[in-house]
């Protein structure tokens, strides 16, 4: 019996989902011709992402608070990475699954990879915090400073701040026969204390947690104007007497420990998915520890012990030197120095929706053609919040139907949804529960809406929907008309001023009654998976990608037109990444633009050639999804919510929508021509790796793109 055989139906179908991410059956494609060494590792296109952040901050061409802010989003990344990535392989490791992921290597050889290539980007992000950014704020007054370092009067401050403010937050957990090794919460600061009896000689180990709910970096005040900061962990280390009277304090060290936060929700129709999510929720918390991360100067014996209470290998051991938990310095970046930062960026409104000053109808605009907006350079909140907010007030809208994967805590949105519901609208939410570290968050909504008399369901057992749509339903006149958005984003007013993407605002009938059929599957019973206009997964989306790609092929070897570009944020779907790889063998030029995960090789001889990738990062992150194809002289334009995975085409329900509109059709072209442009600043993909163009002049993608719409709308 295998290792996998022998385990609960839950754990097997939870491998089973895993293993869709590292392996799939080329049975239904021709692979004959292709190389067997043509997929790179995905984890490490990870890492080469991730450094590709760190880049940004190692960059002395950005401001110096907008370097910091990518050190912190290295960190983040990097967190959520071992979280969730990380994790996944060890449990298949420990599970003694040899399963190859697309290169070639098993979960162990993987790990090992992560670790070296991991641990020389930690340096690099040490040496950049150090040696560039640190300085750098200190000579504009902005400094991160020590205890002995600070005058008596503030040291006198600081002492009632401790006393006021912290203390009582902080709960000593000694470990003695009495006392078990306390849990450590997953991204918690921790310090590690021992101490003994003034006249003993033996020494007692505690733990004190580094409380979350009190500012990290402590304002200092400084005669001078500077901006200075004190870690709450040194306030706390200078305190320690006070947290165990009567007591030596021998030493204490900082430690941070990183946890498996990965969901396995068993879903069946018989329970309430709700509550199986919130146990969950609360079971995840308890996850095996996977990383951790100390300072240079741990004793040996306390790295013993938190290595061994904790389960931890030397290989998942990591020394930083300097701050622990750097993704925390985004407290600093708030710190009034609008000269160390961007200059503050105003969206506009597009112009359709808008005359002059006063905004105008959504649905008035749409009867007379589509709108296609660019967020964030093109306002979230004038364009799907305002399309929402008039449908919620509108007396002659009959229903509205939308789906929410992540929406911000503060959600204007849902306050429309539930205005909708009170004024006595048919409201039906698709909540997606199982969006990942949003749960919480989701289950809240989940419930305000149904007290506010929404219809709230939680989509498609064993699919997550990650779609982004709402369908408005308006009486008008003796008829019935129907308008949508379809997006790439979420229906999330915080991250759409970070977030590129891109959004459908359409009243167009065949599109309409797509999205009213998916709405019917989502909420009922409804078996259809083929539609007119739309393409759907986990039914089409892999499948018209590929048709249309090798429609490319056939039309290049006849000598037709023939052209192939795709922006999106992950490609590791083996079969699309074949059909190119294809498509470049017959001719067919492929431009690529791809942010995070990325498993093709690109512009490598007798295997793509022909296909170009690039990546960009910059001040916004780039999430839009773009497929487009040039079918003879007679394109296709698709947007949607796809990246092209396992888990988006096959165990989610997205959707890709026809773009038809001219004007929009010659946006997206501008944005790919723009992207692909020599002149342009990016990360090009060789076969040798990523290599960063070089002209120091290279104009920057995202400033020349939102130039170009705010003066469209001026």
């Amino acid at each position: 019996m295998t290792a996998e055989a022998s385990l609960p139906d839950t754990a097997r179908r939870q491998i089973d989902d895993d293993l869709l991410d590292v392996e799939m059956s080329h049975d239904e494609i021709l692979v004959q011709d292709l190389p067997d060494d043509r997929f790179s590792n995905r984890e490490m296109s990870w890492l080469d992402f991730n450094s590709r952040v760190l880049s940004l901050a190692e960059d002395p061409a950005q401001p110096l608070l907008e370097r910091m802010k990518f050190l912190a989003i290295f960190a983040s990344n990097l967190d959520e990475f071992y979280m969730v990535r990380v994790a996944g392989l060890k449990r298949r490791g420990a599970m003694g699954l040899a399963v190859r992921s697309a290169d070639g290597r098993t979960p162990r050889e993987t790990l090992a990879l992560i670790s070296t290539r991991t641990r020389e980007l930690a340096a690099r992000h040490a040496r950049c915090l150090a040696e560039q950014i640190l300085p750098g704020l200190a000579a504009h007054g902005v400094r991160i400073v020590s205890w002995v370092n600070l005058p008596e009067d503030e040291r006198v401050r600081l002492h009632e701040y401790f006393a006021s403010q912290v203390f009582p937050v902080l709960t000593p957990l000694a470990v003695d026969p009495a006392h078990p090794f306390p849990y450590i919460s997953g991204l918690s600061l921790n310090l590690a204390v021992l101490v003994r009896e003034v006249d003993g000689e033996t020494e007692r180990f505690a733990r004190i947690k580094v409380p979350n709910n009190v500012a990290r970096f402590v304002r200092v005040n400084s005669d001078s104007g500077d901006a200075l900061y004190l870690p709450l962990e040194e306030l706390i280390a200078q305190h320690l007497p006070s947290l165990f009277p009567g007591m030596v304090v021998i030493e204490h060290h900082l430690f941070r420990v990183t946890r498996n936060a990965d969901l396995e929700v068993e879903e069946d129709r018989d329970e309430d998915l709700l509550q199986a999510l919130e146990r969950e929720l609360i079971r995840r918390r308890f996850g095996p520890a996977v990383r951790l991360e100390i300072g240079t100067d741990i004793e040996e014996n306390v790295l013993a012990l938190l290595s061994s209470e904790l389960d931890i290998t030397p290989d998942d051991v990591f020394r930083i030197p300097g701050l622990l938990d750097t993704s925390s310095l985004h407290q600093i970046y708030d710190v009034d120095r609008p000269a160390l930062k961007d200059a503050p960026f105003v969206p506009a409104t597009h112009p359709r929706f808008a005359e002059g000053e006063s905004p105008k109808s959504v649905f008035a605009t749409l009867r007379d053609g589509d709108v296609l907006v660019q967020h964030p350079y093109e306002s979230f909140a004038t364009s799907v919040q305002r399309f929402v907010e008039q449908a919620a007030a509108d007396p002659y809208v009959l229903a509205i139907k939308q789906t929410l994967y992540r929406t911000s805590g503060d959600s204007p949105i849902v306050d429309s949804l539930i205005d909708a519901a009170e004024a006595g609208k048919q409201v039906v939410v698709i909540v997606e529960i199982k969006a990942r570290f949003d749960e919480h968050t989701n289950i809240k909504w989940a419930r305000v809406l149904e007290r506010a008399g929404c219809h709230v369901v939680y989509g498609v057992v064993g699919l997550k929907t990650h779609g982004k749509t709402c369908l408005v339903v308006r009486q008008e006149g003796g008829r019935i008309r129907r308008y949508a958005h379809i997006g790439t984003g979420n229906y999330n007013a915080k991250t759409a001023r970070m977030y590129e993407d891109l959004g459908l605002f359409t009243a167009d009938p065949k599109v309409c009654a797509d999205l009213t059929d998916l709405f019917n599957v989502l909420t009922g019973y409804s078996k259809q998976t083929e539609y007119d206009e739309i393409l759907v997964a986990p039914y089409g989306v892999r499948r018209g990608i590929i048709d249309r790609i090798d429609r490319e092929i056939a039309h290049a070897r006849a000598g037709r037109p023939a052209r192939i570009r795709i922006k999106t944020n992950h490609l590791v779907d083996e079969q699309v990444i074949d059909a190119l790889y294809r498509a470049s063998g017959a001719g067919v030029p492929v431009d690529l633009l791809v942010r995070t995960f990325c498993t093709i090789r690109a512009g490598v001889p007798g295997l793509s050639e022909n296909i170009r990738l690039r990546s960009i990062l910059g001040r916004f992150l780039e999430h839009s999804r773009i497929s487009y194809f040039e079918n003879d002289g007679d394109p296709e334009y698709f947007i949607g919510s796809a990246d092209l995975m396992h888990r988006n085409l096959d165990r989610r329900v997205e959707i890709l929508a026809p773009i038809s509109d001219p004007q929009g059709r010659a946006h997206i072209d501008m944005m790919f021509d723009l992207a692909m442009a020599p002149s342009t600043r990016a990360w090009d993909l060789t076969p040798a790796g990523w290599n960063r163009s070089p002209a120091e002049d290279a104009q920057d993608y995202q400033s020349v793109l939102g130039r170009q719409l705010i003066s469209r709308a001026d």
